[in-house]
C-alpha cells in the first residue's frame, strides 16, 4: 500500500459531522450578520500571481509561509495565503467606479505554511469584511465592535480583544536603524512575548532610549494604566499620536459594553507589511489559536492605483468551530425519521413517496436494500423509527 494513500497532508484535515454541521451554521450565522450590516460577499481564486504579495522587492506577507507552485507557462504562483491583497486587487479590476465606502465580505480558505508547528494548521478557513474608501475613528470603531459582534452571534461570550498601533512599533524601530532581518527577528520576539530572546536581540545593540522602550513593550498589556505607562516612552509625535487614538478608540469600546473584553496591547505587532494604523486580535476562551485578525491598512490600495483608506478582519472559522464544538453548543446530526422500502417493482412510486415526505419537512431516506428485513436491520442500526414498505399500498412498521 502507498505510504501516503490513507492520509491527508501535513497542516490539513478532515471534517466529519457535528464537525460539518458546526462549521456550516458559523458560516451561515456570520453571513446573515455581515449582510445584516450593508456588506455584499465576493470571492477570489485560491491561487494567485506570487506578484500580488512581492511589494517592491520586500513580500508584504513572509514569503517563508507561503505554498508556491507553478502555472503551464512557468510563472510562480501562491495558494491564497491572504484574503485581503486579493480583495485590493479584486477592487482595483473591478469595483474601481463603485461608490465609497466598498463595504465586502469573504468566506474562503487561506493556506500558510506553519512548519511542523502542533496543532496549526496550514488550511484555515476564513471569514472577514473590508471596508474599503472610509479613514478614521468611526470606521475603526464600527470595524472592532463587529468583530465582537461576530463571535456573541455565534455564541461565544468569554472573548478578548486586543487592540494596538503599528505607528507606535514603527516609529521606535525608526529610531534603532536596524536592517529589515533584525527588524523582523524583533518584530517576532515582541509579538510571541519571548522577553529572552528580545532582550539578546537588544543587547548586541547601542543602547538608545528607542531600544529602552522597545525592550518593554511586550510587558505593556492591560486596560487604562498602559496608556500611562507608555507616556514617558512617547518621543516623537507619532508614538503620541498612535497612543492619544488608542485611548480615544479604548474609551469609546468601553462605551459599547466592550469593556471587560478589550485589552490594550502595545506589544501587538503584525507580520503583515501592510497594517498602517490600529490592529487587533480577538482570543476565546478555551482555544489556543488566534480567533480574529484585523487592523487598518491605508496604503495598501496604492500598489493598484487606488489612493484609498481600508481597515478590516477574519475570522478563523475553523478554530471558532473547535470552541463550539468542545463546548457542546453544536448538536450531533439527526437520523432520518422515516426509511422509505420499496416493494419489487414500485422503486418508483417509493422514490415519490421520499420526495413527498421530504416537501412536507420529514427527514427520510431512500433504502436501497432488496429486502424488507435488510431494510429493517439497517433501520434499528440507524434509529430511524419507522419503515414504510412502499407497494400497491403503504405499510408501516415500528422500530
Amino acid at each position: 500500500m502507498k505510504k501516503n494513500l490513507r492520509n491527508t497532508p501535513d497542516g490539513t484535515r478532515d471534517l466529519l459531522f457535528e464537525e460539518c454541521i458546526a462549521r456550516r451554521e458559523a458560516e451561515s450565522t456570520l453571513s446573515d450578520l455581515f449582510l445584516q450590516r450593508g456588506f455584499s460577499e465576493v470571492m477570489t481564486p485560491g491561487m494567485e500571481f506570487y506578484d500580488l504579495f512581492e511589494g517592491g522587492g520586500h513580500p508584504v506577507l513572509p514569503v517563508e509561509n507561503m505554498y508556491k507552485l507553478t502555472d503551464g507557462k512557468g510563472r510562480l504562483l501562491v495558494m491564497r495565503p491572504d484574503s485581503t491583497m486579493p480583495i485590493a486587487r479584486l477592487t482595483a479590476a473591478r469595483l474601481k467606479n463603485a461608490p465609497l465606502p466598498l463595504r465586502l465580505y469573504y468566506m474562503q480558505d487561506v493556506y500558510h505554511l506553519n512548519h511542523g508547528m502542533t496543532g496549526r494548521n496550514d488550511q484555515e478557513f476564513q471569514a472577514g469584511i473590508e471596508v474599503i474608501g472610509a479613514a478614521g475613528e468611526r470606521a475603526d470603531l464600527e470595524v472592532i465592535s463587529l468583530a465582537a459582534e461576530s463571535l456573541r452571534r455565534c455564541g461565544v461570550e468569554n472573548f478578548r480583544i486586543e487592540i494596538g498601533h503599528v505607528g507606535f512599533f514603527h516609529s521606535l524601530m525608526e529610531e534603532l536603524a536596524v536592517d529589515e532581518d533584525t527588524r523582523d527577528e524583533i518584530r517576532t520576539t515582541i509579538e510571541t512575548k519571548n522577553y529572552a530572546a528580545l532582550g539578546g536581540l537588544l543587547d548586541g545593540l547601542p543602547a538608545s532610549e528607542a531600544a529602552a522602550a522597545i525592550r518593554r513593550l511586550p510587558r505593556l498589556f492591560g486596560g487604562e494604566e498602559v496608556l500611562e505607562a507608555a507616556a514617558p516612552l512617547c518621543r516623537g509625535e507619532q508614538t503620541r499620536k498612535s497612543l492619544e487614538y488608542l485611548a480615544q478608540l479604548y474609551k469609546k469600546l468601553c462605551g459599547l459594553g466592550l469593556g471587560d473584553a478589550v485589552m490594550i496591547d502595545l506589544g501587538l505587532v503584525h507580520r503583515n507589511e501592510y497594517y498602517t494604523g490600529v490592529i487587533f486580535r480577538g482570543y476565546v476562551e478555551g482555544s489556543g489559536d488566534t480567533v480574529i485578525s484585523g487592523g487598518r491598512y491605508d496604503t495598501l490600495l496604492s500598489r493598484f492605483g487606488m489612493d484609498l483608506p481600508a481597515t478590516g478582519f477574519g475570522v478563523n472559522v475553523d478554530a471558532l468551530t473547535k470552541v463550539l464544538l468542545d463546548g457542546g453548543r453544536v448538536d450531533p446530526p439527526m437520523p432520518p425519521e422515516i426509511l422509505v422500502h420499496a416493494q419489487k417493482g414500485y422503486e418508483t412510486a417509493a422514490l415519490q413517496k421520499v420526495n413527498e415526505l421530504c416537501g412536507e419537512g420529514i427527514l427520510c431516506e431512500f433504502s436501497v436494500f432488496e429486502t424488507l428485513e435488510q431494510a429493517q436491520a439497517y433501520a434499528e442500526k440507524r434509529c430511524i423509527s419507522q419503515v414504510f414498505s412502499v407497494g400497491r399500498e403503504i405499510d408501516v412498521y415500528e422500530i
